[in-house]
């Protein structure tokens, strides 16, 4: 059984959990709430390609400059998808430094963002030439 002092101490650490509970969860919210509304725009070396993508690396915007009209048509799909690829891996590493600034890269929720992220984003065999 509790005695007086027992139970305070009881009390004391359902409080620090119950604390500690809730401001995992305000950090949590706070990261799907940034993460959400997240956008990486990226330019093609020559400037005459630039992809958005969304915070799920899909293609949000598409601008393509006037003097894309003087290029083959093949080698215009294959900078389109390079600069997909490249806002893609930009979308990771901003994931990463938003879920660092939230909920640690070193936590375990932390790395598990990420990884999806990355495994998403990154897939090894997705947009090759």
């Amino acid at each position: 059984m509790f005695d007086a002092r027992g139970l305070g101490e009881a009390e004391r650490l359902i409080d620090e959990w119950r604390g500690s509970i809730e401001e995992r969860s305000r950090r949590a919210l706070e990261l799907s709430s940034r993460l959400a509304r997240l956008t990486e725009t990226v330019r093609s070396p020559d400037g005459l390609i630039t992809v958005t993508v969304g915070s799920d690396g899909g293609l949000t915007r598409l601008d393509l400059g006037e003097g894309i009209r003087r290029r083959p048509a093949a080698g215009t799909a294959r900078e389109i998808l390079a600069t997909l690829r490249a806002a893609q891996t930009a979308m990771v590493t901003t994931v990463t430094a938003t879920t660092s600034e939230t909920v640690g890269a070193d936590s375990a929720t932390g790395q598990a963002i990420i990884e999806t992220f990355a495994a998403r984003l990154r897939p090894e065999d997705c947009c090759r030439d």
